[in-house]
């Protein structure tokens, strides 16, 4: 009998969560006597069990009018203001970072090509797929407290997350990925500042994305590209990313220049992503082209010139576009119409899909399949985390709950404890500490970096301070 016949109900198609959290125990199963013993790796059993929905449905923000707070803050960095929490999601902004790893599987193709312009082709479908959960995702998550941490463990994927929020002012989160079985390890900080606009948010995503492919020793470095939430005041919110954004190969000297474009004057550009892959000495190998919201394709430059061509001659006229679709009306910042389907070029290769979300996603925040598995919280994984660890926070799993009174006031009492302790301090001229990174510099950019010093998968947390 192998293992899998011991563990696995072909019948019911489902894990036994009872081998999972008790300490010592037998059990028979088809006949046969098994002794259980505590599981170190108890995730891989957790993610046979991740939930389909939230515990409740989203809370209403129509009685709620966020001009009351923002109509003062025109110009400003939104970092330092107080929101209801109606406004949020139920999710931290460490747990929303985590979200860069839904497809994960890119990373694990990357490792396996031999070719490096092959393997930038990836990386460059993992960079654009690391920000496509933002699609629709208009609720701001809960800004993390102070040495406040998110572990997320995924034996299925193959890899391993710990995020801790280093500095609160400015706020930095910092995250370390790493494959188990040392294939490659992802990193960054994160400074996001945000700007109110009169009509929008803009979110600049300050911090540099670290990915290490360590079997061919290889890094590539970039920085997100700019992210506008429309319509903050009046209208229906919707999200535009747009910039450019530059993939590094620090050891091969290959560039990926993307651009996500704006949603310009008619709205035909909008959710569109295209750029190229060029060679040290700037020669154009490949074009990536797609949108952020669906797939990505990559083709060889001369057959998209001649497409491109092409096209203007069968006439993609921009002034055939009706007005109506204009992003630059008086009252508001319509969101143009979206044709979901990217025309493909003959001789494309597909580089990513996005995962479709679950039909019932707009009355869940808009979440993908996989955010709704991140602030879950099993019977027995308390024991296992540390005491700072999201999951942990009231505030956020309230809100989880539907109970918006109970959210709103424990994130002030979460906050008001977190300037106490603040103050206690600076009364003691005592420095913050970080508990699992210490602040260093990226040796592939030669910039100020947060470093993860490991340690964490010890799970010694005697030390972990007491946040919430």
């Amino acid at each position: 009998m192998n293992s899998e016949e011991e563990f696995y109900d072909a019948e019911t198609g489902e894990y036994d969560m009872v081998i999972l959290f008790t300490e010592c125990f037998t059990v028979t199963l088809k006949g046969h006597t098994v002794l259980c013993m505590v599981l170190k790796s108890w995730q891989i059993f957790f993610h046979m069990y991740t939930r389909k929905t939230l515990p409740a449905e989203m809370i209403s923000r129509n009685n709620f009018s966020v001009w009351s707070i923002l109509k003062k803050c025109i110009g400003m960095e939104l970092s330092k203001i107080a929101m209801p929490v109606v406004f949020n999601e139920p999710l931290s902004f460490l747990q929303r970072i985590s979200e860069y790893m839904e497809h994960t599987h890119l990373i694990h193709r990357a490792c396996s090509l031999s070719d490096s312009i092959d393997r930038m082709q990836v990386v460059a479908a993992f960079a654009v797929s690391a920000v496509a959960s933002q699609w629709e995702r208009t609720g701001k998550p809960f800004n993390p407290l102070l040495g406040e941490t998110y572990e997320l463990t995924r034996e299925d994927e193959g890899y391993r997350l710990i995020s801790e929020q280093v500095s609160h002012h400015p706020p930095i989160s910092a995250f370390h990925a790493q494959s188990l079985k040392q294939e490659f390890e992802f990193h960054g900080s994160i400074y996001p500042k945000l700007k109110f606009w009169g009509k929008s948010v803009e979110a600049e995503p300050k911090g540099t994305m670290t990915l290490e492919l360590l079997k061919h020793k290889e890094a590539y470095t970039w920085i997100n590209p700019m992210c506008c939430v429309h319509n903050i005041i009046l209208g229906k919110l919707w999200i535009e990313q747009y910039g450019t954004v530059e993939i590094v190969n620090h050891s091969t000297g290959d560039k990926c220049v993307l651009n996500f474009k704006p949603c310009g004057m008619f709205g035909k550009e909008l959710h569109k992503v295209e750029g190229y892959i060029q060679d040290k000495s700037k020669k154009k190998l490949r074009v990536i082209y797609g949108k952020w919201t669906e797939c990505m394709y990559s083709v060889d430059p001369k057959v998209y010139e001649t497409h491109k061509k092409s096209d203007k001659k069968t006439g993609g006229d921009t002034k055939k576009v009706k007005q109506e679709l204009s992003c630059e009306g008086e009252e508001l910042d319509e969101m143009p119409e979206v044709q979901e389907t990217v025309t493909v070029i003959p001789g494309s290769a597909l580089l990513w899909r996005i995962t479709p979300r679950p039909a019932h996603s707009a009355q869940m925040y808009n979440f993908t399949s996989f955010a709704m598995t991140l602030n879950e919280l099993e019977p027995g994984m308390t024991r296992l985390l540390p005491p700072t660890d999201c999951r942990l926070r009231p505030d956020i799993r309230a809100m989880e709950n539907g109970d918006i009174d109970t959210a709103s006031t424990e994130k002030e009492r979460l906050e008001e404890k977190q300037r106490a302790a603040r103050r206690e301090r600076s009364k003691d001229e005592e420095e913050w500490s970080t508990r699992w990174f210490q602040l260093g510099t990226n040796p592939h950019t030669g910039a100020e970096d947060w470093l993860y010093t490991g340690g964490y998968f010890d799970r010694n947390y005697t030390h972990c301070p007491n946040i919430y």
